[in-house]
């Protein structure tokens, strides 16, 4: 059986890279912008090909016909958390997005955001983008997916826009809850227990719930770290600290 290809843009360190992977997807190309993710990508799979650019000065023809072009793009200029500028925010994304598309000419294309793109804020936008996927010969269709839905012992909400050419789209359902997460405790014990933490045992017991989502921190704003004052006093809870994550000096 032929394996599955992807073009993945905005990559960042790996996440989604990881999920795609799991799915049975091949990495034709991972594009990311940042220097220290790129790091983080070449050095657990040394093999693929991680594009350190921008998106705007990436050329998606080289990739024509790749069975999935998937990303996802800067959340900021949705974000409740934000000024929500939307198309006005030079973090917006989707027009180089769907430019790579109209280059790439996938099979199938699948794209995250945060859960304020789907508020009637932004309705005009979404319309903007289905409206130019139908254009390129696709049919789309956005739905807010939760990862504490499917496994994952954090509540992350995200837009999850999926679109494929209008023949195979008709067999696309979108996948359905599988119940309730494990704990923080559980998911991170063994990690936790690895170089003989003699906490470890208790930790995980304490850790008892799931945790808000992880956010991190951009150069822009706040730099690393697990989020705003209300996440941070929520992983508190599950006993761990998120105020100052440890960071090291790129050697110039």
């Amino acid at each position: 059986m032929r394996q599955l290809t992807c073009v993945e843009i905005c990559a960042g360190g790996g996440g989604q890279s990881l999920g795609l992977e799991n799915a049975g997807f091949n990495h034709l190309a991972a594009v990311e912008i940042d220097p220290d993710a790129c790091e983080t990508l070449r050095f657990n799979r040394p093999a693929w090909n991680i594009l350190e650019q921008d998106i705007h000065h990436f050329d998606g023809a080289g990739y024509r016909g790749v069975d999935l072009f998937a990303g996802g793009a800067p959340c900021p200029p949705f974000s409740i958390a934000g000024k929500q500028l939307g198309a006005d925010d030079e973090r917006d994304l989707f027009p180089r997005a769907l430019r790579l598309v109209g280059e790439c000419e996938p099979s199938a294309i699948m794209l995250e955001n945060v859960r304020g793109l789907s508020t009637a804020r932004f309705a005009g936008y979404r319309e903007q983008v289905l409206g130019r996927l139908h254009d390129l010969g696709y049919e789309a269709k956005w739905q807010v997916l939760n990862a504490s839905e499917f496994g994952v012992p954090q509540l992350r909400p995200r837009f999850i826009l999926v679109a494929m050419k209008r023949e195979a789209f008709r067999d696309f359902d979108w996948p359905q809850p599988i119940g309730t997460p494990p704990t923080v405790g559980e998911t991170l014990h063994q990690a936790m227990a690895e170089k003989s933490w003699p906490g470890a045992d208790a930790w995980a017991q304490k850790a008892n719930g799931v945790g808000p989502t992880l956010v991190g921190g951009s150069r822009k704003h706040g730099g690393p770290d697990l989020g705003p004052t209300r996440a941070r006093k929520a992983w508190l809870e599950l006993h761990v600290d998120g105020k100052v994550l440890p960071t090291r000096r790129r050697r110039q």
